[in-house]
């Protein structure tokens, strides 16, 4: 409990940092643009953006391993699949640098969540985590625990202004399906191979 100390939870500026973004759907080109705006370098790991999109988007397309070990600011946005399933595990977590920032607001199930514990525990690197494998997260948890983490209740970005926009996109859309107009937000069956 208690305020931190400001020499014990170092603040940074984005600017002229390195980000790294897990997965480049909706949210994640979205991140991308706001970490660019405010002159962040953005590298991205998704293997299903095509180079030319991730060229129009202004970032660098990097390997897993290479993301997770340079980039100092790390924000997950990849959906549950077969092949994101636990795709961050002790190995891939003991890359990232020390003093390091891992932010987890997509779904926890991309993420060893022991092996996530064991790292925090070392107190290499901090956490921001908004999803977990069972919510609302347990009293107990050890998570609540640790100084170099910040916990959210999974509800970021959930207004009673969001719900009434979220209807009126919806409302939208299906007017604009039922007078033969161009759908805003289509979704194809290829687009659905890749998302949660």
């Amino acid at each position: 409990g208690g305020w931190p100390k400001s020499r014990e939870a170092p603040v940074y500026e984005i600017a002229g940092r390195r980000v790294g973004i897990l997965g480049m759907g909706y949210v994640g080109r979205r991140s991308a643009r706001l970490f660019k705006a405010v002159g962040a370098e953005v590298w991205v790991y998704d293997p299903y953006l095509p180079e030319e999109d991730a060229a129009r988007l202004g970032v660098t397309k990097a390997e897993l391993e290479d993301l997770l070990s340079e980039c100092p600011v790390i924000s997950v946005h990849l959906p549950v699949t077969d092949e994101t399933l636990r795709m961050l595990g002790a190995r891939e977590l003991a890359l990232i640098q020390d003093g390091a920032v891992f932010v987890n607001t997509a779904r926890s199930l991309v993420v060893d969540q022991d092996a996530l514990l064991a790292e925090l525990r070392k107190g290499r690197f901090w956490a921001a985590l908004d999803v977990f494998d069972k919510e609302p997260l347990a009293e107990d948890s050890p998570f609540r625990s640790l100084d170099n983490v910040l916990l959210t209740p999974h509800v970021a970005g959930l207004t009673m202004d969001s719900y009434q926009s979220l209807m009126a996109l919806a409302i939208d859309e299906v007017e604009r399906f039922f007078s033969d107009k161009p759908l805003v937000y289509s979704v194809t069956r290829e687009m659905l191979a890749t998302m949660a």
